[in-house]
Parts: structure tokens; sequence; C-alpha cells
């Protein structure tokens, strides 16, 4: 049993079951369920890590600070079971209606009777009977019972009419952006080889390098010669370096390393890819160095925030039903704010480096003044969507932002928001409608009474 003060080693791939100081090692974190940061952090000694990610390479030693109910990953679902049992802070129509004509029919009934037909108590129950119309009960129930048909046979998962209800209410959407609005998942931008050097060979050589790392840069490498048909060039005695990987390959030193690294290895990049490696720092894309012996040979560009299918679409379509939107990330400003440009996002609206902490204050904060919809992927953001108006769980999404979200939505196309705005809008209207309708024929009827146009109880049933 892992206790507090113990210290345990942790290696690549494995899942951390504690929060810890890291007392030796050199890894990378994937950070990803609770920051939003699309590629693993590199970590070193004295850096703290968290209970519930996975070591993308290591391995680490640390000193076990809390386990248990003690870890900020079990706070997190601990907040968002105490925010889940918080009552909805919009009530419904129906039960702000029936608070008021419930009361007006009851004792309404009684003060009829009192003063225009004190002989006839049967008055009384006349007046309850025709006061309270079937069709109030029907009201509610029917639209919602379609509304959720149809928004199942879009594939959307709604828990209940009256998530419906405050749908349809929503005038701001807060958006995470990692598996949200992108994929998480970077993907090659560019190979740009050496003056005299092949891409394809490049390729197959990078990708015998990091055949066996769960990297996302080695996945993206990967996807990339299967996509091409490359066989992985044999390499052997792999091992992992600060910031990269090296091996042996036909007598060889090859390796693959982040450009960062190069200098202090004493390796000086050609113009060439120099020129290609400043242009993708400027647009925030990652890379990675392939080199054979100490002299680079081909250059790896990475884009980590490729924008999803139907996100493109969907700030435009959200500001068109007059829906304010920002987003809400735990990646880094610069990143967050690149990204925000390309979806038509003013920058002021989008906001990085938030914890999942931060997420739930700020949420609170908007909801003050708005109705707030909430939509995320992760752990990271299951208390903002417990805290929330409406919770969206986007995709197969965590255990806990399940239990959070008032909504799910299992396809990876975020555009279905507004298709489901729209209809709990609709049905929203519709139930008006009916209240009308339903009030104007018990106005009616209750007016025949009074004026003594029928007295019998079967009529008024």
């Amino acid at each position: 049993m892992i206790r507090v003060g113990n210290q345990i080693e942790i290696r690549s791939g494995e899942l951390i079951p504690c929060d810890g100081i890291i007392l030796d090692g050199i890894g990378a974190l994937d950070k990803a369920p609770l920051t939003g940061e699309s590629v693993p952090v590199e970590v070193s000694k004295g850096e703290e890590i968290q209970a519930g990610l996975v070591l993308a390479k290591g391995p680490l030693v640390i000193k076990v600070t809390a386990v248990g109910d003690n870890t900020r990953l079990s706070g997190l679902i601990e907040a968002v079971h105490t925010f889940r049992e918080e009552s909805p802070r919009i009530q419904s129509g129906i039960e702000k209606f029936t608070a008021i004509w419930v009361p007006t029919v009851l004792f309404g009934a009684f003060v009829v009777w009192y003063l225009m037909f004190p002989d006839n108590w049967k008055v009384i129950l006349l007046l309850w009977v025709v006061s309270c119309p079937c069709a109030l009960l029907l009201a509610t129930p029917v639209p919602h019972a379609a509304a959720l048909a149809n928004a199942a046979h879009m594939g959307v998962i709604a828990r209940g009419g009256s998530v419906l209800e405050r749908l349809s209410k929503v005038n701001h959407v807060l958006l995470d952006k990692t598996g949200t609005l992108t994929s998480g998942k970077p993907k090659i931008g560019q190979i740009i080889t050496a003056k005299g050097k092949r891409s394809d060979s490049a390729i197959k050589i990078a990708a015998g390098l990091e055949a066996r790392s769960n990297h996302p840069y080695a996945l993206a490498i990967m996807d990339l010669a299967t996509e091409k048909g490359y066989k992985p060039s044999p390499i052997h005695g792999h091992s992992d370096v600060e910031a990269g990987v090296v091996g042996m390959s036909s007598g060889k030193q090859v390796s693959l390393i982040r450009p960062d690294k190069l200098a202090g290895l004493g390796i000086k990049i050609p113009k060439e890819i120099q020129t290609a490696l400043d242009q993708a720092n400027k647009q925030g894309h990652g890379a990675s160095i392939l080199c054979k012996e100490e002299i680079p040979i081909a250059l790896f560009t990475f884009i980590h925030d490729d924008t999803r299918k139907g996100s493109d679409t969907l700030i435009p379509k959200l500001y068109q039903r007059g829906i304010n939107v920002e987003i809400l990330s735990g990646d880094s400003q610069a990143a967050v704010s690149k990204f925000a440009k390309r979806v038509g996002l003013p920058e002021a609206a989008a906001h990085g480096n938030l914890s999942p902490e931060d997420k739930v204050k700020w949420v609170r904060g908007r909801s003050k003044t708005h109705i707030t919809m909430m939509v995320g992927d992760g752990f990271n953001d299951a208390a903002a969507l417990a805290v929330s108006d409406v919770g969206v769980a986007v995709g197969c999404g965590e255990t806990v932002n399940l239990e959070a979200a008032d909504v799910l939505i299992p396809a990876e196309d975020p555009s279905m928001l507004c298709d489901l705005i729209d209809l709990a809008r609709k049905a929203q209207r519709i139930l008006i409608g009916n209240l009308v309708f339903s009030v104007a024929i018990t106005i009616a009827l209750v007016f025949a009474v009074i004026n003594g146009m029928y007295d019998q109880l079967w009529v008024g049933v």
C-alpha cells in the first residue's frame, strides 16, 4: 500500500497512482486530461505530478505527497458530486406557473363562493374542476418528450425536459479547446529535408526510431508512414535522451530531437531547415529534427491544434443566434489566442492557462449575469460542467465528465450544439403555446361558471 512519504518509481506509459514530488529523473507528462495541453510536458526534479495522469516518458522516482481521497483528482471528483447536488439555478416555467396558479385556484374558489354563490357550495368543486385542466398536465411533457426523441435521432442524449428548458434560455457558451474544438492529437505539418536528402528515407528512419514510443509526435510519424506505405527502417539500440530518442541505423547513430536541444550537443542546423523551423515557431507548431551522426537531415513539424470538423462554423452560428462565446483552456495563452483567430473569435474572449478550479470560478462569474453552457471533454472540465446552467460533454468523455454533464454528444462534431439549441428553443415555444391555449380555455370555463351559464359538475368535467 502506498503511503504519504513513500518513494516510488513510475515508468513510461504507467498511470500515476498518487500526487508526488519528483526526486530523480527527467520525463514527459501527458497533462491533456488536466490542463488540455496537446503534447506531453517535460518534468524534472522538484516538480509536482498529479494522480490520474499518464507518464508518457520516464522513469521517475517520486516522493508521495497525497493518496486516495486527498489527491487533486479526488478533490475534483468530489467537487463534481457536490455541484451536481445543488438544485438548478433556473426554475422551469411550469414550476413558476403552478406555484402561482394552484394557490389562486384553491383559495379563489372559496372567495367566489362566499361573495357570489353563498347558497351553492358545489360551485367550489365546479371551479376546482374547470380551473385545473388536464391540458396543463400535458403542456410540458409532450413537447419535451418529442424534443428528447428528436435529439436522440440527432445522436444527442439529454437528461430530461428540464435540461431542454434551461438550454432554450442559454445566452453564453463557454467552450473547452483541446479535445472539444480540436482533436487534441498532433498531426504532421511539413517535412523539410536538407539539401540532397530524400523525404521518404527520413520518414522511414524517423518511424523506426519512434516505433516503440507512445508520444503523440511518435504516433503522428507512425500514422504518416502507414499512410504512405513506408516500412520503418530497422533501428538498434534505442535509448531515450532528454527531449528525444537515439538509435543505430546501418552502423551510424541517428536521432530525433527537439530543435532547442541541438545547440547543447554541438549540432548546427542548416539554413534551409532553420528557415522552416522559424516559420513553424511563429505559427505555434511543434518540431523535431532528424540527425544522422551530427548532421541534421530533416525537420518534422507538428500541428497541435488542428480544427475539428464543425468547429470553424460553430462560433459564427452561435453568434447568429445571439449567443456570446468564450474559450476556456488550460493550454498556453499564446496557443489559445492563435486558435481563436482561426475560428473567428476575438482574442479577448480566449482564455488560457486556466486550471480546473479557475474554470469553475470563471463559469460561476458568468452565471451571475448570463444563462451559461459549458462544453468540454476531459475531467479537467467536469467541475465546470457541473456548476454551469447546462453542462455538455463532447466525445466519449471521462466517467466523471459524463456524471457532471446534462447533455452528452457522443459524436465528435461540436456544430451539433446549434441544432440542439434550435430544437430546445422550438420545444419551449410550443410549451408556452400549450400553456397559453390551456389557460385561455380555463378562463373561458371559469367565466361561464361565474356568469351562471351552467352549474352541473358533469358539464365542467
